[in-house]
This record gives C-alpha cells, sequence and structure tokens, in this order.
C-alpha cells in the first residue's frame, strides 16, 4: 500500500471517530479507538480533517461545539509538530510570545483564589478587576490572529479556522465580558466561590485551551500552508493592528522598512482592475461603491481644478458634471472665496489637520470636513471635501449589536 493510500485511510479512520464522536460516542471511547487504529496524529492532519468535515457538509457550529473535545481527545497522540525555525521577528513567534504573557495573568488569577492571605473581600474583588482588565487585552491577540492569518489560509482553501476559530474566540470575548461586569456583584464569599465555579474557572479554561489549539494545530498548520511573502504580509500589516503585552522587535521595524520598497505602495491598472495595496476593485465597482457610501465628496486637484464628485442618490448639495475641470473658486460666491483660498493654501504649505464645519441646513445638521490628499513622501495631491448628515447620528444612545431582532 502507498503511503498516499496510508495516509488517506488514515484521514478516514479519524473522520469517522470524529463522526461518532458527534453522535454520542464517549471521549475515553474515541481515545481508545484512536489509539488503537492511528496512533500519532499530526497538527495539520487534525486541521485538514476538521476542514473536510466542512466541506462535507458539517456544519461550522456543530464542530465548534465539539472543538474542545476534539482538542483533549487528540491531545496525547499529538506529534511534536517539526516546524520551520522561526526568527524573533516572525508573526507566529508573537503570537507564542504573547500567549507566554497570556499564561501569566491566568495563572495569577488562579492563585489569587487558591492564597487569599487573608485579604478583605473588597480587596480580592479589586484585583481580580485589575486582572481581568489586563487579560482582557487578548482581544487584540485574537483580532491579528482573526484579520491577517485566517485570510490567508482561506487563500489556501482553509476556511475551518476562520468559521470554527473564529467563533471561540467570540465565546471567549463574551466569558470575559459577563467574568467582568459580575465581579461587582459579588457580596460574600460564598458568592465569591460560586462566581469562580460558573464564571471564572469556565473562562480560564477556554483561555488556555485557545493556547494548546492554536499552539498546536493552528501555528503549525499555517507554518506549512503559507509561503514566506503571506507571512511578510501578515508581519507588514500587524502594525495596523498592534501587539498585547510585548514589545514589538527591532527586527519587525527593520523588515517592514526593506517590505515598503518591495511592495506595491501606489495603484496599477492591470486587466480592467484597478489594484490597490489594499485589495483590488473593477471601476464600475469602485464608482458604485463611492456612490453608495453614506457621504458626499468632492476631489479638487493640485492645480485648485475640481476633478471629482460621488454621485450618491441623496446628495446634501448640488453638485453637476459642469463644475468638472473648473476652478474651485469659481464654484463659490465672491464673499467665501477668501476662506477656500485660506483651506487650499494651508494645505499646500504642509498642515495635514482637517479643517471642519458643521452648519443647520433645511432642518438638518450638516458636517463638512476638508482633508488634504497626499501622496506617501507627504506631497500635495489635492483637497478631498467630504459632507455628512449627522443628524440621526447625534440621536444615537446605548449600543445596536450586529445581530439584534431589528435586523
Amino acid at each position: 500500500m502507498s503511503e498516499e493510500i496510508k495516509k488517506r485511510t488514515k484521514k478516514e479512520v479519524i473522520k469517522d471517530i470524529i463522526l461518532k464522536l458527534h453522535k454520542g460516542l464517549s471521549v475515553r471511547e474515541a481515545k481508545e479507538e484512536l489509539e488503537k487504529e492511528v496512533g500519532k496524529i499530526s497538527s495539520t492532519e487534525i486541521a485538514e480533517i476538521e476542514q473536510s468535515l466542512i466541506n462535507e457538509g458539517l456544519s461550522p457550529e456543530e464542530i465548534k461545539k465539539f472543538c474542545n473535545v476534539h482538542a483533549l481527545m487528540f491531545k496525547e497522540t499529538l506529534e511534536e509538530s517539526i516546524t520551520k525555525e522561526t526568527s524573533p521577528a516572525h508573526p507566529v513567534h508573537l503570537f507564542k510570545l504573547e500567549n507566554r504573557e497570556v499564561e501569566k495573568i491566568t495563572k495569577g488569577i488562579r492563585e489569587l483564589f487558591e492564597k487569599r492571605d487573608g485579604k478583605s473581600l473588597e480587596r480580592l474583588k479589586e484585583e481580580l478587576r485589575e486582572m481581568l482588565l489586563r487579560l482582557k487585552e487578548v482581544e487584540k491577540h485574537y483580532e491579528r490572529k482573526e484579520q491577517l492569518l485566517f485570510p490567508f489560509l482561506e487563500k489556501q482553501g482553509f476556511f475551518g479556522p476562520s468559521k470554527v476559530m473564529w467563533g471561540k474566540d467570540n465565546e471567549i470575548r463574551d466569558l470575559l465580558r459577563n467574568s467582568l461586569s459580575k465581579v461587582d456583584l459579588i457580596r460574600n464569599e460564598e458568592q465569591f466561590d460560586e462566581y469562580q465555579k460558573s464564571l471564572l474557572n469556565p473562562l480560564l479554561e477556554e483561555i488556555e485551551g485557545m493556547i494548546f489549539k492554536e499552539e498546536n494545530i493552528l501555528f503549525p498548520t499555517s507554518l506549512e500552508k503559507l509561503k514566506t511573502s503571506d507571512w511578510v504580509e501578515i508581519l507588514k500589516e500587524s502594525d495596523e493592528i498592534g501587539y498585547v503585552y510585548i514589545e514589538k522587535p527591532k527586527e519587525t521595524e527593520a523588515l517592514i522598512r526593506e517590505l515598503k520598497e518591495a511592495l506595491l505602495e501606489v495603484p496599477e491598472i492591470e486587466e480592467e482592475k484597478v489594484l490597490f495595496p489594499t485589495g483590488s476593485l473593477s471601476p464600475e465597482e469602485l464608482m458604485h461603491m463611492l456612490n453608495t457610501l453614506p457621504v458626499d465628496y468632492t476631489f479638487v486637484d493640485r492645480e485648485d481644478l475640481v476633478r471629482y464628485f460621488s454621485a450618491g442618490k441623496e446628495r446634501i448639495f448640488v453638485r453637476t458634471k459642469s463644475v468638472l475641470g473648473r476652478k474651485v473658486q469659481n464654484c463659490h460666491p465672491p464673499q467665501s472665496v477668501h476662506v477656500v483660498e485660506k483651506i487650499l493654501q494651508s494645505f499646500k504649505n504642509g498642515r495635514r489637520e482637517p479643517y471642519e464645519f458643521w452648519i443647520s441646513f433645511r432642518g438638518r445638521m450638516i458636517y463638512i470636513r476638508y482633508f488634504p490628499v497626499r501622496d506617501r513622501e507627504g506631497a500635495y495631491l489635492g483637497t478631498l471635501e467630504v459632507t455628512q448628515d449627522v443628524t440621526e447620528i447625534q440621536k444615537l444612545k446605548g449600543e445596536k449589536r450586529l445581530l439584534d431582532e431589528s435586523y
């Protein structure tokens, strides 16, 4: 039997065990069958099997429900992953450094409950709140993983992490939010112990379980699947989101400086697509996207000529195509030309902050801003006027979540 057939058979056996697990097979029975039929298993195989189950119709929600059970089942048989050596500036190395700091915080929280040292209840609550607020910063670690690592895996046809692990991240976010909100409700030692049992322990177990999943499944699989150029781009864009608990290493700064010279920094046209550093759009997509935004735009070039305005359905101030190519000074009444000149000249002289105004217009509150538009070297390209009706925005209170019933 060839190695390829052996590997495929091994995967089929594991998939069968996982499906039995979802139908009621106990973790103990699943582990026994796994050890008997399969033996060792790599992190990449686990990830590929979960991906194939999704491809075959098992919902990500169902897999997410058993995600912790899968990790527990594979923990003793998981091979030591042989991964590429990561430099101090490699995104995986930085993720792991953050995980080490997370572990210090979870350890500190556990010790707070185990070694109370005669502290008053109020002091214990105060220390717990501080630790939980510190722990909540792990959300930036999850955000960097979700916004950078997952998209590159999806480009390789690997959707499992974004569909399953992202859901687990959100469960942790909910546990963090609930744990923080309930601290002030603790009134006595008995409630303190109940809080630990019902809220805190599940939170710490999920966070520590996520570290195991990342370092034994997600990261080794990512190192195998992604190219060097992918990791370079992930590293470059990590600055946009930022790091948590750790200082960005100097090697990262040096590498990003080199990348900025090599990677696309200005738009290009290729095969009827406008290529931007952050993606590509067809001219039609770009036009309708700009017209869909709930603001009005007008762009004046470096020669003070009106070159573009958006054509949304409900423009606040009328714009006609006759203004295109016209000096912007000629588009304003004589008594306000000096204000226009002042704005444009200050932008040309180096001012980078926008000018902003707000006026009442036909019973609506209108917010008007002027921004200098510059190239990567800081040279002035023109001025962008942005006009927005903020009447309804001013009335917003509280929160409205994405999945509220009203949607």
